[in-house]
């Protein structure tokens, strides 16, 4: 008998993916077990903290919006419209709700049974594909380009970026497995478990595993009579053992668990059960891995009593960067993540000094700023900063700027131990030229901004990209104010600007050959921060500064901002935003490679699809820089 429901229900799924993946029985099967759900405007079909449901949704008509609350207050995320999926938490995390899906509108919604959908996803590799990627991406479908949801970390960072990246990050297991041979008695290896408080033992027949004994299995086959203790354990291990390759992600992990049922997986050198035993995953390391994720470090960095503990913490915040980008996390997302987990070391940095020091004598900021400002710090590189006081009477203004240079100096100090090194240029709180009052400050930039070079050389640029770290907003927004007002329609601040951002030419000579080191310690190798990356930075910095954008320091952020403030040169601009990114991956890895800044790259160790790929990062430098030239008629050098 025809479902008239169920086929209304096909005819929907069957136009978007993952769906459009499978063929029209396996879509009626679904089908006559989804749930259809009306929705009012400002109905909650799920909120945060909910324990998950036992289905995924699919939006059949209407809007349904995406929030998370942070600080009481409720911020719209993303915006799922029809043939949008959302709810997949089930899938891959056993955590509750991260974010509130609420109606915005009056909807409809399909309710997809888990149960019921799983075996399609575990059966075909384009439906998998589809899940992983879009809980990798955050994305809603990962394949539709014009459609795509917005990332999280193009927000703020949530706990639920911060818990995604962690499913994708390498997961930790025991390395050190025990085995046994199929004849061993099943006595002895109950012993063995309770000796060493493990929860099963590999059988291995010629090195290669063949099968399991699990606390389970003496449970339900010797503690209930079924087999006697004495017998062997060939006779009650599970078989088939569930192997897996080595470098496995917590996602994957988890994957494997649901889809053969498991609680143990066994790790061999090559994935297959013909190879060697290499370690032991349970699913208590899925627990663990689930729980040493990015809000941890931060909460870590919270408790931490000395800068010692901190170190290790950023030394943890390392490791995750390196294997995020070895599972390809975006590196958007990992710039958000280590850009919040810098700010906390810093901030508990303060905090450490000021209970040694006692409470301030006046109300401050702690701005950091260069990389660290525009939370483009992957690797362990040097520490910029300026601080700034509130106005206080002349007569005290003396020993309140004492104390703000001692408690500078404590936490510089701090942070050096834990691996960030004073700048090079004395960009530092602890220095008195960058230790001052409001109006000293606003004076400062004045200077910059209305006579640049007529004081000083140069503008100190990196000055213009700041995060507050610590602090009162208030004072930072009083700064950010009298900047932009005093830059609005000044052509000799942004002919300066300009000028200096031209500087640098693309790192391309006449041939298309690499511009290289010709002397020095780094000869004949790439210096991807001055010739590359630089002269992005300081394109997104002096274009969103005449384009009067606020609040935007990070330079990925402040192109794909571009691009919607100026959609005729949209496409420049999100070229320029994936540039930057790509150019920071390569500085990445070679950094955490070589344990150094990743500044320079030896050119011989790339391949040559890497080469290519450097060179297109090169082409929307020069392209955004002949767009200044032309914005701003720079015909010179100054």
């Amino acid at each position: 008998m025809k479902n008239p429901i169920a086929e209304k229900v096909v005819d929907f799924l069957k136009n978007y993916p993952p769906f459009n993946s499978l063929n029209y029985q396996e879509l009626l099967h679904i089908a006559s077990e989804v749930k259809v759900l009306y929705l009012e405007k400002g109905k909650i079909l799920f909120q945060i903290g909910d324990a998950c449901h036992d289905s995924f949704y699919i939006v059949a008509s209407g809007a349904i919006g995406l929030s998370v609350t942070s600080d009481a207050e409720e911020t719209l995320i993303d915006k799922c419209d029809e043939g949008d999926i959302l709810g997949l938490r089930p899938f891959f995390a056993k955590n509750n709700y991260l974010m509130t899906a609420k109606a915005r509108e009056e909807s409809i919604v399909y309710a997809i049974p888990i149960q019921i959908f799983q075996p399609y996803v575990f059966a075909n590799h384009d439906v998998m594909s589809f899940m992983l990627e879009s809980f990798a991406s955050n994305t809603r479908n990962p394949y539709d380009k014009e459609h795509r949801g917005k990332l999280i970390s193009e927000n703020i960072i949530y706990k639920e970026q911060q818990a995604d990246i962690q499913y994708f990050q390498s997961i930790q297991y025991s390395k050190e497995p025990i085995t046994a041979s199929p004849e061993a008695i099943v006595r002895d290896i109950a012993q063995m478990m309770t000796d060493k408080l493990i929860g099963s033992v590999i059988i291995t027949k010629d090195d290669f595993p063949i099968g399991i004994v699990t606390d389970k299995d003496l449970r339900s086959k010797i503690a209930t009579g079924h087999f006697q203790i004495s017998t062997t354990a060939a006779k009650i291990m599970t078989s088939p053992v569930v192997t897996v390759p080595e470098d496995l992600s917590l996602a994957e992990a988890q994957v494997y668990m649901l889809k053969y049922n498991v609680d143990y997986l066994c790790v061999t050198e090559d994935g297959s059960d013909k190879s060697r035993v290499r370690g032991i995953i349970s699913e208590n390391d899925l627990v663990v891995a689930q729980a040493n994720n990015p809000g941890v470090l931060i909460k870590e960095v919270k408790r931490a009593q000395s800068a010692k503990d901190l170190k290790r913490i950023r030394e943890k915040l390392s490791e995750l960067i390196q294997t995020s980008i070895t599972k390809d996390i975006p590196v958007s997302h990992i710039m958000n993540i280590s850009g919040e987990i810098n700010t906390a070391i810093t901030r508990r940095a303060i905090d450490l000094a000021i209970l040694e020091m006692g409470s301030p004598p006046a109300r401050f900021a702690w701005l950091s700023i260069g990389s660290q400002g525009r939370k483009e710090q992957l690797l362990l590189t040097d520490q910029d900063s300026f601080l700034v006081f509130e106005d206080v009477p002349q007569d005290k203004y003396r020993d309140v700027k004492d104390y703000f240079l001692r408690l500078a100096r404590r936490t510089t100090s701090t942070l050096e131990k834990v691996g960030y090194f004073l700048s090079p240029d004395g960009f530092v709180s602890s220095n008195m030229m960058w230790c001052k009052s409001l109006t000293d400050w606003i004076k400062q930039y004045g200077n910059w901004i209305n006579t640049p070079g007529e004081n000083s050389e140069v503008i100190n640029t990196i000055f213009f990209d700041y995060e507050i770290a610590f602090g009162e907003t208030s004072i930072e927004e009083a700064l950010t104010e009298i900047i932009f007002k005093n830059a609005k329609g000044n052509k000799l601040f942004f002919d300066y600007l300009g000028n200096d951002a031209l500087r640098k030419p693309p790192p391309l000579g006449f041939f298309r050959q690499f511009l290289v080191e010709e002397e020095g310690e780094n000869k004949d190798m790439f210096d991807i921060k001055t010739r590359a990356l630089t002269p992005l930075i300081d394109a997104g910095r002096l274009l969103v500064l005449h384009q009067n954008i606020k609040g935007i320091n990070n330079t990925y952020m402040r192109f794909k901002q571009l691009a919607i403030a100026d959609p005729r040169n949209s496409e420049l601009f999100l070229n320029c935003a994936e540039a930057f990114l790509t150019l920071s991956e390569f500085r990445t890895v070679e950094g955490l490679k070589n344990d150094s800044s990743g500044q320079f790259i030896n050119l011989e160790e790339l391949s040559k699809t890497d080469k290519v790929k450097l060179k297109n990062c090169f082409i929307p430098i020069k392209e955004v820089q002949e767009l200044i030239k032309s914005r701003f008629k720079l015909t010179y050098f100054s």
